[in-house]
């Protein structure tokens, strides 16, 4: 089963330095028919102004993902971790037991990112926060970029949740394939550019919920940037 929530539909947050788009209720925004796919809980496309950024604030039992699309993020957080991540790479932040980060952009120019978070299978670790960078050439394969799965990558980030973080790109034409295990569910979402994701059609920045499918094959309409999350249904 494809279904797709076009970008328009999605939830919307403004203020004088945040527009942001969420895939799921999240904030002020609630919506009974969008809490979750699986263990996959928030997916927010946020645009954050030149200087400004989230001030401290804590979290707890959540892994949370953050795919920079343009720009860079700056994280520091109560265990004194402080990292810079810049377009096309991710961090990951193990909430666990408590942690407490703050998020700035400290560029000339505005940063766009997906934050993302997995409810964990395993509670009470301790926390951690960690960032790595990718290869950005992702043609013609989706790159797992954070893993917590049982067959997890060696070379992804990991997390302490059942699901997995992958990216990739595609031109005109040209087919991306991915399985889907049995008692999966998958969300995906174009960053760039336009797909068809099992033959039906995907706009930019739509969230694609994929369920009940064996196979996930994406097929370019324009040059797009893919982001899909792997989860347990």
């Amino acid at each position: 089963m494809i279904q797709v929530q076009s970008f328009d539909a999605l939830g919307k947050f403004r203020n004088e330095w945040l527009n942001a788009r969420h895939h799921f209720s999240f904030g002020h925004y609630h919506d009974e028919a969008r809490m979750n796919v699986g263990a996959l809980r928030v997916w927010n496309d946020d645009e954050i102004a030149p200087g400004t950024g989230f001030d401290p604030h804590p979290h707890r039992e959540m892994e949370i993902i953050t795919y920079v699309r343009e720009g860079a993020i700056t994280h520091k957080d109560s265990l004194g971790n402080i990292g810079r991540t810049e377009a096309g790479d991710v961090q990951v932040m193990h909430a666990g037991t408590g942690i407490t980060h703050a998020e700035y952009n400290l560029e000339a120019t505005p940063t766009r990112l997906f934050q993302i978070w997995i409810t964990p299978n395993q509670r009470g670790v301790a926390p951690d926060w960690g960032a790595r960078s990718f290869p950005k050439d992702r043609a013609e394969r989706l790159l797992v970029l954070a893993d917590g799965r049982a067959t997890r990558d060696p070379d992804a980030l990991p997390l302490y949740a059942d699901g997995a973080v992958l990216a990739g790109t595609v031109k005109p034409g040209q087919t991306l394939r991915q399985p889907l295990g049995e008692g999966r569910a998958a969300y995906l979402v174009a960053a760039t550019g336009r797909v068809t994701v099992n033959g039906v059609a995907v706009g930019t920045r739509d969230g694609v919920t994929i369920t009940d499918e064996n196979e996930i094959v994406i097929e370019g309409i324009e040059d797009a940037e893919i982001v899909l999350v792997d989860v347990a249904a």
